[in-house]
């Protein structure tokens, strides 16, 4: 099978069940975010972060293919596209408490950094922030279901827990932020 379709060329692509739409689209757009995290994920996880957190952003990432496709599938068409579900935002939470149990308390705002694995994880979770954004400003126009964001903004907390555990046991001190 080719790689190239060349179906694109004019500028248009498909959504979930075969309409085509401008690559333009807010939902494509919406998609492409999702794709840029789920690439950014995948450089952090290849920056050696410990095992447990390594296993558990290839699930993520498992997880952020079926936000696309959710993403690219409106709600109310009936097909067989995965969906972003509640038992998945539920492991969200739940990996949130059982890993920032692991943490001091954080009293202050953190500069983004450390090593590099907690500093790419930094970078996936801004990415997240903005996909989150962007998939709200998607659902003010089109029909997208409430968990792809709900998801997306457990998933930015728990990258933001992520970072401070990297840190940690990679005996970097967080740098905290000090106003002039």
């Amino acid at each position: 099978m080719k790689i190239y379709t060349k179906t694109g060329d004019t500028g248009e692509t498909s959504l979930y069940g075969g309409q085509r739409v401008a690559k333009t689209n807010i939902r494509i757009e919406a998609c492409g975010q999702v794709d840029e995290l789920n690439s950014s994920i995948g450089l952090a996880r290849s920056l050696g972060l410990r095992d447990e957190v390594g296993s558990l952003l290839h699930r993520i990432q498992n997880g952020l293919f079926v936000l696309g496709a959710d993403l690219a599938t409106p709600p109310s068409k009936k097909t067989k596209a995965e969906r972003i579900t509640a038992s998945q935002i539920d492991f969200l939470e739940k990996s949130i408490d059982a890993f920032q149990g692991e943490l001091e308390p954080l009293t202050y705002f953190i500069l983004p950094g450390g090593s590099p694995g907690a500093a790419a994880l930094h970078l996936s979770r801004t990415i997240c922030r903005r996909a989150e954004r962007f998939c709200i400003r998607c659902a003010e126009t089109e029909d997208i279901s409430n968990e792809a964001v709900i998801y997306l903004n457990r998933l930015s907390d728990l990258l933001f827990v992520l970072t401070r555990l990297e840190n940690k046991h990679a005996g970097i001190r967080e740098s905290k932020w000090k106003v002039r």
